[in-house]
């Protein structure tokens, strides 16, 4: 076999896919065989990089040269300069690998990466998904191999509790424990399941492992389903991703294609086998018990608890339900032992979390780090800063279920307790940033649009109660609400968490409650003074033109889009408050200043 001199990583994530990376890979595939090249340089389709804000990214190995933002234009230069001549195209490479001599770094040598700890992403973005061979190259179904030859299914269980993994789905609870739970219930048929429906908005952790690393998930429901007696797993997946839907499909099929699935695998007589069901997108079925009753082909709602899944789950059988990235820590533990993820985070939250990093940020993409990294860490060491040198006013964790952290809470480390204590949660690992220019009325007011949007409507508090909180949000972003609204809206909050049928309705005011406790002055910014102190809700803007700073050039009354702007050139000109429509083009074409709200 005729070895390549070098490789070529393109990240075939969804991010960078529907930026054009297949374009890339196309237009790289046509280049290199156009130069005779196609056996020298050899091209793979890697899952996501990390660093999603500047994709498409290709690597190329061995130099380890990052190039960002390429497009297919680039691509016969890149082949002509890079390839055949050994001249890296500099215009190109992502400038934090750059060193002071014009070399280049390690990508482990960059702020982004170094401060990172990758264990559930371990192999996204370093090997093709596709290809089982390149997992097995890089030490998979070692662990597999390992329980099913040398530990008993209790010895396997008692790694898991040792290691202090705690499921990385939103509720912490110890993975070890559920493991348990399912081992020890009785019943001759039992199952394995795998949430991989991620509703969050701007969560995509679990799409990035399936999409990058689909066969760390197949071993490690494997090992599960050894480990509890089961030998059926299901892996629950939304619709809308189809990379991962694609690459899991493709991922299974190979393991039974090398008697990783089926029967009497690695010659023993344990026999498992999985398949997919593909979810419509609903929030709900986010839900463990909704999410069964989805398997089951019936409509998604949540079903009462106890009795527990680990009891009663799929079909009325004992079935054990973790999400893709607890899944993603398990090999690393049989592997490594439990000992070595132990020493990783806190003392009570062990190992690393991933987080989908967004908003207003820099590098904007997926992250992992140990336990007990600050906010800070992640923001600014890592996330590189807020874009235009604006303030860090709050993060938002846990998504809908979750809340806002404050600027002055920045350094709290972030693990399951912490965030807790200060109203918040870990989640499934969203992270949303906020700068000065944030709206914390109107963000309660996002999330909770969403939760009504996505309320099953089987207990009232969850169908109404939610309803009835947007129409005071929606009153207090129109300038017509009251300090009694304040009141209510708080009010109403606690009675829906206190009796909201599932966790979805009960954590739901989450977002308002630690907005609430956090921000409570914009709320009374909004009631009593009228204003939208962020200048967001339209309702309370009013923009005016500053008669001193006004040059009368014209360009405001051009460019509005409802003729709200008149006056003579180079005299003031004033907007008319009836006419305008508040959509901010007249401020941002100001060439002066001028306008303000």
């Amino acid at each position: 076999m005729e070895l390549a001199r070098a490789h070529v990583l393109v990240c075939g994530g969804t991010g960078c896919t529907s930026s054009g990376s297949e374009k890339i890979i196309k237009a790289l595939e046509d280049s290199l065989k156009e130069k005779n090249l196609e056996n020298e340089i050899k091209v793979v389709r890697t899952g996501c990089f990390g660093l999603c804000a500047l994709g498409p990214i290709m690597i190329v190995y061995p130099e380890g040269v990052f190039y960002s933002m390429v497009t297919p234009e680039d691509i016969p230069e890149i082949v002509e300069e890079h390839f055949l001549k050994g001249r890296v195209v500099k215009r190109l490479v992502y400038k934090e690998t750059i060193t002071e001599d014009d070399g280049v770094k390690s990508l482990n040598d960059v702020d982004f990466y170094k401060n990172q700890m990758r264990i559930a992403l371990r192999n996204c973005g370093v090997i093709n998904p596709e290809d089982i061979e390149e997992y097995i190259g890089y030490g998979g179904y070692k662990a597999l191999g390992k329980v099913l030859t040398e530990m008993k299914p209790q010895e396997v269980i008692d790694e898991i509790k040792k290691s202090g993994l705690r499921g990385r789905g939103g509720a912490g609870f110890s993975t070890g424990m559920k493991w348990q739970f399912t081992a020890d219930a009785p019943g001759d048929k039992k199952f394995v399941a795998c949430n991989a429906d991620e509703g969050d908005p701007g969560a995509f952790m679990d799409r990035s492992v399936l999409e990058g690393d689909p066969h760390s998930l197949i071993e490690a429901m494997a090992i599960a389903a050894y480990a509890v007696g089961a030998d059926r797993g299901f892996v629950y997946i939304r619709a809308e991703y189809p990379i991962a839907v694609k690459r899991l499909t493709i991922a299974i099929e190979q393991a039974k294609e090398y008697g990783l699935l089926g029967n009497n695998i690695f010659g023993t007589d344990f026999c498992f086998d999985m398949e997919l069901r593909l979810g419509a997108g609903a929030f709900v079925c986010g839900e463990e018990t909704a999410l069964m009753t989805s398997i089951e082909g019936h409509r998604g709602e949540p079903r009462p608890r106890p009795p527990f899944p680990a009891v009663k789950g799929l079909w009325q059988k004992p079935t054990l339900l973790n999400n893709v990235e607890t899944y993603a820590n398990i090999t690393a533990i049989i592997n490594n032992g439990a000992d070595w993820f132990n020493k990783i985070g806190t003392e009570k939250s062990k190992g690393t979390k991933v987080f989908a990093v967004g908003g207003k940020i820099n590098n904007t993409g997926l992250v992992e780090v140990p336990m007990g990294t600050t906010l800070r860490e992640v923001v600014y060491d890592i996330g590189g800063g807020i874009p235009n040198g604006k303030k860090f006013k709050a993060a938002q964790t846990g998504g809908p279920s979750g809340g806002c952290i404050p600027a002055h809470l920045i350094d709290t480390p972030i693990d399951y307790d912490n965030l807790t204590a200060i109203g918040s949660m870990m989640g499934s690992g969203g992270l949303i940033v906020m700068d000065e220019d944030t709206c914390m009325v109107d963000i309660a007011k996002f999330f909770l649009e969403f939760t009504v949007d996505e309320s099953c409507g089987k207990c009232t508090p969850c169908r109404v109660g939610t309803k009835r909180l947007l129409e005071i949000l929606n009153k207090i972003t129109e300038g017509k609400g009251t300090l009694e609204d304040i009141d209510k809206l708080e009010e109403l909050c606690y009675a829906i968490k206190d009796s909201a049928f599932c966790g979805l309705g009960q954590t739901a005011p989450n977002p308002i409650l630690s907005t609430l406790k956090y921000f409570r002055d914009e709320y009374i910014a909004h009631v009593v003074d009228k204003k939208c102190p962020a200048g967001v809700c339209k309702a309370l803007v009013s923009y005016k033109i500053d008669p001193e700073k006004c040059k009368g050039c014209s360009l405001c009354a051009r460019n509005c889009p409802v003729g709200a702007i008149s006056g003579k050139i180079k005299e003031p000109y004033v907007i008319d408050t009836d006419k305008c429509i508040k959509c901010g083009v007249c401020e941002s074409t100001c060439k002066f200043k001028a306008i303000s709200k």
